[in-house]
């Protein structure tokens, strides 16, 4: 890999993480284009733990909070106000654990190699049209206005947003998307529903590197350290700037404009692969 396909791939990762256009439809889909079978799994990771950083500089108010309430909830020395903490807690452990069980039961989906070399375009379909779903999700979470919301969520909202979050890992669904579409659609105002989307991130983040670390000894080799270095900072750098003008977006009830986007880019796509 060089040096411009890593910062190009690190730019892609730092943009369509948060935005929610999909950044496994994108690396899979430039992995494509660039020739490549698919992106290197150590650089994909270590990627994913670039625009982890962004989050956790992003979200450190009230990550520290959470862990501030936990700690007072292990201490028995609990403050006022902390319920709301608790809840919020108890939501990210039921919303990852849903996450992990449908993520297990879909994972052979977002492996290219898994349709053999003679279906290949069909993946790539697929990716396509997935990205055209995103933008339709997109577009009718940015016109939903509830009845009335919650403040916090609840096990019904973890459910549900973890499911979002598993279903996520399809190449060509957006996490971010998914999740926000579905905190919104489960009753959370504009702003508890970007922090809860990217909250829920981060253990699914974690938990995807701890996995991949059993191929730590083959995955070493696959990319230099140089473009390795380059593309995590892109990655990052970007990826800070794209999550803080997202979470702005969704503020302003703007997500459908990423429908104009991803329909004509994934019926476009869908069109050149099935035609190969």
């Amino acid at each position: 890999m060089s040096i411009i396909q890593a910062v190009i791939l690190g730019a892609i990762q730092g943009v369509a993480e948060f935005l929610p256009i999909s950044s496994s439809g994108h690396l899979a889909l430039a992995a494509y284009f660039f020739g490549q079978a698919d992106v290197p799994l150590l650089f994909d990771v270590l990627l994913h733990l670039s625009t982890l950083a962004a989050v956790l500089i992003v979200f450190r108010a009230p990550l520290l909070g959470l862990l501030a309430v936990f700690g007072r909830f292990i201490a028995r020395k609990p403050k006022a106000g902390d319920e709301d903490g608790l809840k919020m807690i108890v939501a990210l452990i039921i919303g990852t654990a849903v996450t992990a069980v449908i993520g297990f039961a879909i994972k052979d989906l977002v492996d290219p190699n898994a349709f053999g070399p003679e279906n290949q375009k069909w993946f790539y379909a697929a990716v396509s049209v997935c990205l055209v779903i995103t933008g339709a999700v997109l577009l009718v979470s940015g016109r939903y206005r509830p009845k009335k919301t919650v403040p916090v969520p609840g096990p019904l909202q973890a459910v549900l947003v973890g499911l979002a979050q598993g279903i996520g890992v399809i190449p060509g669904i957006s996490r971010s998307g998914s999740t926000i579409a579905a905190s919104l659609f489960a009753g959370l105002d504009r702003k508890k529903a970007g922090e809860f989307s990217f909250l829920l991130s981060i253990p699914a983040i974690l938990a995807a590197f701890m996995l991949e670390l059993k191929d730590a000894d083959t995955l070493v080799g696959s990319v230099s350290a140089l473009p390795l270095a380059v593309g995590m900072l892109t990655a990052f750098l970007v990826g800070l700037v794209s999550l803080k003008f997202l979470l702005g977006l969704i503020n302003r009830g703007k997500l459908g404009w990423f429908a104009a986007y991803l329909i004509p880019l994934g019926l476009g796509l869908a069109a050149y692969f099935t035609t190969l």
